[in-house]
């Protein structure tokens, strides 16, 4: 207790201030998104029935599966396209180009104009673009593309951020030993990285499931399980906004976001477990 009362005391006005803004804001964070969480969960679960699963959507029947399958879908194409080209180029900023360079500065600049374009924009692009300049009309291929471009500012920082966290003596000690610059990129810096790099493919995930603006211009909207990239398809997401819209169909809208809510959980637990894993066979 003494302990206590004379830890007090030693603390500044300026020092409990910062201390009281710290905590409210955490308190104020966990708070919003409990609400948000239990208020989704008091609207949606009570009308969550199996019929919402059913392979079929039709007017009496307002299922959620095709969107969910499309969802799924779109998620693992589109981090195909985005986590390879956006790791590879930041492995190249930060391994391979001079520091400094006007490449970089150019890359970096580029990088951080594309993740404040809003996603109407991307939307935009993807349907002028892939739909209708390549002629892919509006498919879950056009989707994807577009989601890649939005999320590789994300994956790129996030992977730049991890590799510049790796001190150079790991760099160093791999080439006392004989290695060279590949060898040791991908059996010392990535490896050592890794955790890192999850972090910002599962807020990338996070950016993917949770879209609908660019999807409305690139992927059509038909409630249908895909047959093929280049059908029309809609998400999760976009499938919650058109049946709120409508407004018929508010609890559908409520439990189908009850199950976005769920996936969104079940992705982040997955990758969190795999970080957790590589974490360890790292140590």
């Amino acid at each position: 207790m003494y302990r206590i009362v004379r830890f007090i005391r030693r603390k500044k006005p300026s020092d409990w201030v910062r201390f009281l803004v710290v905590w409210a804001s955490a308190v104020i964070t966990v708070a919003a998104l409990l609400y948000l969480i239990v208020f989704i969960l008091v609207r949606g679960v009570p009308h969550i029935k199996v019929s919402l699963f059913s392979l079929t959507y039709t007017v009496e029947n307002q299922s959620l599966f095709p969107a969910l399958v499309t969802t799924v879908i779109m998620t693992a194409i589109t981090l195909l396209i985005a986590v390879p080209f956006g790791v590879f180029t930041a492995i190249y900023l930060v391994e391979y180009a001079p520091r400094g360079s006007r490449l970089v500065n150019l890359v970096r600049m580029t990088t951080e104009t594309l993740a404040g374009i809003p996603s109407i924009v991307f939307g935009l692009f993807g349907y002028i673009f892939f739909a209708t300049w390549l002629g892919w009309g509006k498919s879950i291929l056009a989707g994807c593309f577009t989601l890649a471009i939005m999320i590789l500012p994300l994956i790129m920082r996030t992977t730049e951020e991890s590799l510049k966290s790796i001190p150079d003596s790991y760099r160093e000690g791999s080439f006392s030993l004989g290695a060279g610059k590949l060898r040791t990129v991908w059996r010392i810096t990535l490896p050592s990285a890794l955790p890192g790099i999850f972090a910002g493919v599962i807020l990338a995930v996070g950016r993917i499931v949770g879209e609908t603006a660019a999807l409305i211009f690139t992927i059509g909207g038909v409630i249908k399980i895909p047959d093929s990239l280049f059908s029309q398809g809609r998400t999760l997401a976009l499938h919650v906004l058109q049946l709120s819209s409508q407004g018929y169909y508010r609890d559908e809208a409520y439990a189908t976001a009850v199950i976005l809510l769920a996936v969104v959980l079940g992705i982040n637990a997955l990758s969190s477990s795999i970080e957790r894993r590589f974490k360890q066979k790292t140590k």
